[in-house]
Formats: C-alpha cells, sequence, structure tokens
C-alpha cells in the first residue's frame, strides 16, 4: 500500500471525534473530525475531507482535504487536495495544490535543515525583525 494508506494509520480521530490539545505521535495519523491546538510529528498527518482543524501543524509530510486554519510546517512535501481549505502560512520544500482547492495565506518553499521542534522563523522577515513573527515554532 502506498505511504500513507489507511493500512498504515496508527491513530485515527472520527468525524464525531472533538479533540483540544497538543498531539505528539510517529507514524500515521488521520484526522476527521474537530481538532484545536498544535499537531507535531516527523511523520504523516492527514486531514480528512470533513475534518475541521484550528493548529499550528509541524510534521514530515501533510495531506489536508479539510479546512486547516493555522501555520503549516510540513519538513518534507505538503498536499492540498480538493476540497481542501487553509487559511494560514505555508512552509514546505515540495508542495502541490489540487484545482479546487482555496488556499489564503502566503508559502515559502525551502528546504527545513532544522527538526521540527527547534526554533524555526519564517515567512515574515519584515515582522521577525520587528519581533513580531508569526510563524514560529517553539
Amino acid at each position: 500500500m502506498a505511504k500513507g494508506s489507511a493500512k498504515d494509520i496508527q491513530a485515527f480521530l472520527g468525524e464525531e471525534t472533538k479533540f483540544e490539545g497538543k498531539l505528539f505521535f510517529e507514524g500515521t495519523v488521520r484526522i476527521d473530525g474537530k481538532f484545536q491546538g498544535e499537531i507535531h510529528t516527523e511523520d504523516i498527518v492527514i486531514i480528512g475531507e470533513s475534518a475541521d482543524v484550528n493548529a499550528e501543524i509541524s510534521a514530515g509530510e501533510i495531506i489536508i482535504s479539510g479546512t486547516v486554519r493555522g501555520n503549516v510546517i510540513a519538513k518534507n512535501s505538503l498536499e492540498i487536495l480538493a476540497p481542501g481549505k487553509v487559511y494560514g502560512n505555508i512552509l514546505t520544500p515540495r508542495l502541490t495544490i489540487q484545482e479546487g482547492v482555496i488556499f489564503e495565506g502566503t508559502c515559502r518553499m525551502e528546504k527545513l535543515e532544522a527538526p521540527l521542534n527547534a526554533k524555526v522563523s519564517v515567512l515574515n522577515p519584515e515582522a521577525k525583525a520587528q519581533g513580531q513573527d508569526k510563524f514560529s515554532e517553539s
């Protein structure tokens, strides 16, 4: 099966699930419900079509088909599939946006050298210079 397929999923938050907090994991996690907080992994996050996520996300690979509000850092790749919606800033070296997607924010495509849990200041050099960088990981 392909990487990130249902067979490989380590955890699943279904459509009726509501979760608030910080999520740290290894492997693949699929979210189809409501999530608010932070998501951190070096592995794969799948945001399903019915998902409504309000979170800062940092992961190795991210696949979005639902709605995400928040900044997204994908160390390896980010795919936004229709009918996905992303309202926030993106940092990734490889980005795929399918026709029919909504994306409102800024995007920088560069290789990430630091581990995802390291402090990463991205996307807005002017705000960073003024101490107002809104896109950073602790």
